[in-house]
């Protein structure tokens, strides 16, 4: 397959702005964004003219497109599960289409883009169809996203997976927060975890989680997947605390999470765009977190940091 997949993005106008900043962390070449809501007065701003091509002038004026273009190489069911993923976190109402490809075949056909990958020094995240793999020592995870994010190709998943190996050993508990497909929560019980709760608030992501924790031998009380907005359903204290979701997110989430995190537990956090940065820094700093660690990918940040003493 040689094409390249073109995704469009309806979303309100008022919206686009933090509508294309999501949809620019899914590729690092750009995207094209059309906004019709201030024609008349762009139009004159940039070209000092006030005749309009008839076509435009009936676009509607109260959405805007974005439009991304995923690479022939690149896994397209990974940037559109990211996208309505931080889309519904961030409360945009969003129609996603997909060019030249039917949404029941869409949904099958994405496989050919997922083979089996090794991630850090422990894991091989294997998909559930694939069984053409040499594991080596390392731990499988057997995964099958459907529609859910979360397959560690994507570079978030992948910082958070070889950070939460240094954290992992026997007896350790954890929280993962926006758990999409489970991945995070099933790689902590295989590098050793005695318990990990996972929290989406994705119906879709929640049945994935759980069937995927079903797959690699994990269900309740050692893995237990709930329904829930960050930490409404949840109690206890934890050893690890991991949120892979959007910046905005992980700063409203700042001023709980303490309270779910014994005296000495680490906050993983990632889904941080670099661009944003410092805006999670600020949170850190004032709700009281040390900044332990710091690692990168491709424009994405992931922080280890501990209760300050």
């Amino acid at each position: 397959m040689s094409d390249w997949t073109e995704v469009k993005i309806s979303v309100d106008a008022k919206n686009v702005d933090k509508a294309g900043d999501i949809a620019s962390m899914v590729v690092p070449y750009g995207i094209y964004i059309e906004d019709y809501s201030e024609l008349e007065k762009e139009a004159w701003e940039i070209a000092h003219i006030d005749l309009i091509d008839e076509d435009l002038l009936q676009k509607d004026r109260t959405k805007a497109i974005v439009h991304v273009y995923i690479a022939p190489q690149e896994n397209p069911q990974e940037a559109v599960a990211f996208l309505r993923e931080r889309y519904s976190a961030e409360g945009i109402d969003n129609e996603i289409v997909l060019n030249q490809c039917r949404n029941e075949d869409w949904e099958n056909n994405w496989k050919q883009y997922f083979h089996p990958i090794p991630v850090g020094e422990k894991l091989l995240i294997r998909p559930a169809w694939e069984d053409d793999y040499e594991a080596g020592d390392r731990k499988v995870l057997n995964i099958e996203p459907g529609l859910a994010f979360g397959t560690g190709t994507h570079e978030t998943t992948r910082l958070c997976l070889q950070t939460l190996e240094k954290h992992i050993e026997e007896g350790t508990t954890v929280l993962d927060i926006g758990c999409g497909s489970g991945i995070l929560s099933i790689a902590a019980l295989l590098l050793g975890a005695k318990q990990v709760t996972g929290v989406d608030i994705d119906a879709l992501a929640v049945k994935t989680a759980q069937e995927n924790g079903e797959a690699n031998g994990f269900s309740e009380p050692e893995y237990k997947i709930l329904q829930g907005n960050l930490t409404d359903k949840v109690n206890g204290k934890f050893d690890v605390v991991v949120a892979n979701i959007v910046a905005d997110v992980i700063i409203m989430f700042c001023k709980d999470v303490a309270s779910f995190m014994k005296d000495d537990a680490v906050f993983i956090t990632s889904g941080i765009i670099d661009t944003r940065e410092q805006d999670v820094i600020d949170a850190f700093n004032k709700y009281g977190f040390e900044i332990k660690a710091r690692h990168t990918e491709g424009g994405w940040v992931c922080f280890e940091c501990k209760k300050a003493v």
